[in-house]
């Protein structure tokens, strides 16, 4: 039966400096990312969840032990991370970013929000762009949850999300996740997330 397996990064574990250093990718990538491919696996292992893909799971983990909601939401939320981010960034056009005015008023209204969602997330979590009911919304969830898992407050489809559990940021910002999240900004690659958002509609 297949397993699931860590993703490789889409770049080099560097390119993201300064906004998120080196050893923090690492650490975040190789240690935290695998030990929840690790454990999922394990909690999977010769079970009815064995072979079916991570979005099935996600859609009915309630049913499922808290084994598989910890890390399964960890190995799905970082492996979307991952991909919204890269070398340089870049910048919203288009069709999100008309998405995003529309239902925000403008971009930096809608970044105010996501910004809020991601501070006022007590203790460890993430912060989410979601579309769901065609519209976009933003929203958190606690730990590693996600709007993809039948228990979540607001469900619908992620196309951007930020780690705020402390181990994302605090070698280099240590308890200053505001810092964090403004230079996060920096490395969003709206390119992944105009993809998403045209898949998601």
């Amino acid at each position: 039966m297949s397993k699931f397996e860590l993703p490789k990064l889409p770049y080099s574990y560097d390119a993201l400096e300064p906004s998120i250093d080196k050893m923090t990718m690492e650490i975040h990538h190789t240690k935290h990312h695998q030990a929840y491919v690790n454990n999922l696996n394990n909690a999977i292992a010769g079970t009815e969840m064995e072979g079916k893909s991570l979005e099935e799971i996600m859609a009915n983990v309630s049913k499922y032990p808290a084994a598989v909601r910890n890390n399964g939401g960890g190995h799905f939320n970082h492996s979307l991370f991952w991909t919204v981010m890269k070398h340089g960034g870049s910048s919203p056009s288009g069709a999100v970013l008309d998405a995003i005015n529309s239902a925000f008023n403008s971009f930096d209204e809608f970044k105010e929000k996501f910004n809020s969602a991601a501070m006022t997330r007590f203790g460890s979590g993430w912060a989410w762009l979601v579309v769901s009911g065609g519209k976009l919304v933003v929203t958190s969830t606690p730990n590693q949850d996600n709007p993809v898992m039948d228990i979540a407050d607001v469900k619908g489809t992620p196309i951007l999300g930020v780690d705020v559990w402390e181990h994302a940021y605090y070698l280099k910002y240590q308890n200053r996740r505001n810092e964090y999240l403004g230079s996060w900004w920096d490395v969003v690659n709206w390119d992944e997330v105009a993809r998403r958002f045209a898949e998601a509609k």
